[in-house]
């Protein structure tokens, strides 16, 4: 019995060691080429995004004191475009993949509870896909330039996603996967 536990016990640690690879940002994020339009592919239910069900876009534009502006936008089931605005800023100078974003207000922009975790963690070498996700693995974006993404990225994708220990049983798939 003691044994069985034993092997139970061990076993339990592996694979929780195996299956939570450190979630880490790329290396390299050039502001200017990631500016523009994104589509959503997939996501991890956010609170936010609930009423969001099509057409969800991401849309970047760098400004003159190194933020970045968002706009991100989605069609409801009612046929609805709903939409809102951010910033998004480099929190590290030499963390480049890592970014951290806000949708309250400017004046409260002081306060570090409004800003999140936006880390780009896989992205293409041409900017056609990116993955983003913050290190407590709650959250998690598949997006593309194109409105759909060819199946064999998408599922490297979320493999490197579990490799990084994200479950993806909730994952909604909202883009075109071909």
């Amino acid at each position: 019995m003691r044994i069985a536990l034993t092997a139970l016990l061990l076993s339990m640690a592996t694979t929780g060691a195996l299956a939570s690879t450190p979630v880490t940002a790329v290396s390299h994020l050039d502001l200017d080429r990631y500016a523009g339009t994104w589509h959503e592919i997939a996501r991890l239910p956010m609170w936010f995004q609930r009423k969001c069900e099509k057409d969800v876009t991401a849309h970047y534009t760098p400004r003159p004191d190194g933020t970045v502006a968002v706009h991100n936008a989605c069609v409801t089931a009612e046929g609805k475009t709903i939409a809102s605005d951010g910033v998004a800023r480099r929190p590290e100078p030499f963390a480049m993949g890592k970014l951290q974003v806000r949708f309250a207000p400017a004046w409260l922009s002081w306060v570090p509870l409004v800003w999140a975790d936006y880390w780009v963690v896989a992205l293409d070498d041409d900017y056609r896909w990116a993955m983003i996700g913050q290190p407590g693995r709650k959250y998690l974006w598949i997006l593309s330039r194109e409105p759909s993404l060819d199946r064999k990225t998408f599922e490297e994708l979320k493999a490197r996603a579990v490799s990084m220990g994200y479950d993806l049983g909730p994952l909604i798939v909202s883009g075109k996967v071909d």
